[in-house]
């Protein structure tokens, strides 16, 4: 599925539907640039989990858990060195548990992302506007 945004409400508002259509077990795998609107689009889709609390990006802790319609575990592992990193934390009980799993920067990590991940990418196309943003949605990177 693809979609087109040029705002970034409307991102959000992405994030949000897929949020609301999220189950226990959903594995969501966001590609993109820095500055491509991961965070938002992540916070679209906690809103869309019933959390109301802030959502920020777990650059440096790895992941950030909160507390919605499901339990919601945001991944952020652009710092790590590889994906044994990952290991040590025991991501096995985030991925096959009974929550939702947001992960930014995947890719990076591939070798741990289960076959039926969902895969989110989300590209800038300065020629459409600055806020221009493409979503690719597909079952495989």
């Amino acid at each position: 599925m693809n979609y087109e945004t040029y705002a970034p409400e409307e991102t959000k508002k992405i994030g949000q539907t897929i949020g609301k259509n999220a189950k226990a077990g959903d594995i969501y795998c966001l590609i993109g640039d820095l500055g491509v609107g991961k965070t938002i689009f992540s916070k679209g889709l906690a809103e869309g989990l019933g959390i109301t609390e802030a959502i920020t990006s777990p650059t440096f802790t790895i992941v950030n858990e909160y507390i919605g319609r499901l339990p919601f575990y945001h991944f952020d592992v652009y710092r790590l060195a590889d994906s044994t990193e990952l290991e040590e934390i025991g991501y096995e009980e985030y991925f096959f548990g009974n929550g939702v799993c947001l992960i930014e920067w995947a890719n990076l990590i591939d070798d741990l992302i289960p076959a039926e991940a969902t895969w989110i990418t989300i590209e800038k196309d300065l020629t459409q506007g600055l806020d221009y943003r493409r979503i690719t949605v597909t079952s495989k990177p």
